[in-house]
């Protein structure tokens, strides 16, 4: 997401990413909701069919496996039906692992992990034009044994539907062929669209909250109304020492109720378990948090987030970069207020920080 600091620290992105909150008139379009399926019983798969042509497309899916049987879930795409061809190629690693390639298959690449039993959480982006390849990139978080004291998994990807002659209007979540598993009751993809001459006033993504830092405080907080799927950015910056990102109802919950899988500069996976926060990060440097999360009431709470710290200040030195998994191991409440929080003695969130909450049901 490309972004841009304003005066006043004013955020500025593409119109993609502008949620309904700030939609000015005349109206310039967002993400907006194209398609949707929602199983009412255990099966695979989850087809949505009869969408808009889109230039691009944003993708959130809740595989709810049984727990018994391997239910990985794989993509596949069409224009008319779903394409079970050999049209498909991908790359991808399971937990920071090594690369593997998938060529002239029927499905995107399979997730070879067995925590594919439990509960799945993934976003893709497609690119969507008629006289091109289709591409995409998937980040999936997998629940893993349920509890604090086991970290989540995770998968990334990307891959390509090789039709160059239509554009897509089905896209299908499923399991790999050899699996058997099935996905639970309540199992949901949601397909969202995005296209340079929109202009709906009805977007997918409303903002729930805005919060600066006044410089103060060692906590940058803010509470909304719950919803099923979140969106979490933060720009943060701390005077000194680590700082922690939290979720809560009603309060943030400083528990040992979470656990995380991390890469630096990927590096090897970093595994933590029934600590007190989704993730921390120790730099006095200005840090930029990106987090998707859902957020069923019943389930644990899984979370997507991709970081960037700006190290020492020019050019001649890289950002560091952070990926990680994570889950709030609460099944009985939805998350209604998120935090960052400066965990050593008299350090504060200094006052060009902002946290900003999207979410949608």
């Amino acid at each position: 997401m490309a972004i841009e600091w304003l005066a006043g620290n004013r955020l500025r992105g593409t119109t993609a990413e502008r949620p309904s909150g700030s939609l000015q008139s005349p109206s310039v379009g967002g993400w907006k909701e194209v398609g949707r399926t929602t199983l009412g019983s255990k099966t695979s798969p989850m087809t949505v069919a009869s969408l808009a042509d889109k230039r691009y497309y944003m993708v959130l899916s809740s595989a709810l496996a049984d727990g018994t049987n391997r239910a990985a879930a794989v993509r596949r795409l069409g224009n008319g039906s779903v394409d079970t061809g050999s049209n498909y190629s991908s790359r991808r690693n399971d937990n920071g692992g090594l690369e593997s390639t998938n060529t002239n298959v029927t499905v995107t690449g399979n997730v070879n992990l067995s925590s594919d039993k439990t509960p799945q959480f993934a976003v893709d982006y497609v690119s969507n034009l008629s006289s091109k390849e289709k591409l995409a990139i998937t980040n999936i978080v997998l629940q893993n044994t349920a509890g604090a004291g086991t970290s989540p998994q995770r998968a990334e990807s990307v891959w390509k539907w090789t039709n160059t002659s239509n554009p897509l209007n089905y896209y299908e979540i499923t399991r790999e062929p050899s699996e058997s598993g099935d996905w639970e009751s309540g199992s949901e993809v949601v397909v969202l669209g995005w296209d340079p001459d929109d202009t709906h006033t009805d977007n997918f993504w409303e903002e729930l909250a805005s919060v600066s830092a006044d410089g103060s405080s060692n906590t940058l907080s803010a509470s909304f109304t719950s919803k099923k799927y979140l969106w979490v950015q933060c720009y943060e910056q701390s005077s000194a020492g680590s700082v922690s990102f939290r979720v809560g109802n009603s309060t943030l919950d400083t528990g040992n109720n979470y656990a995380v899988r991390y890469s630096s500069n990927g590096g090897a996976e970093d595994l933590t378990t029934g600590v007190s926060s989704m993730d921390g990060l120790t730099s006095t440097t200005p840090i930029f948090w990106n987090y998707f999360i859902i957020n069923n009431s019943a389930n644990e709470k899984l979370a997507i987030c991709h970081v960037v710290r700006q190290n020492t200040a020019g050019a001649g030195t890289a950002p560091n970069r952070i990926e990680s998994v994570s889950k709030w191991a609460n099944t009985s409440a939805q998350i209604d207020t998120v935090g960052f929080t400066a965990a050593d003695g008299g350090a504060t969130i200094l006052s060009n920080s902002i946290l900003k909450v999207w979410g949608s049901d």
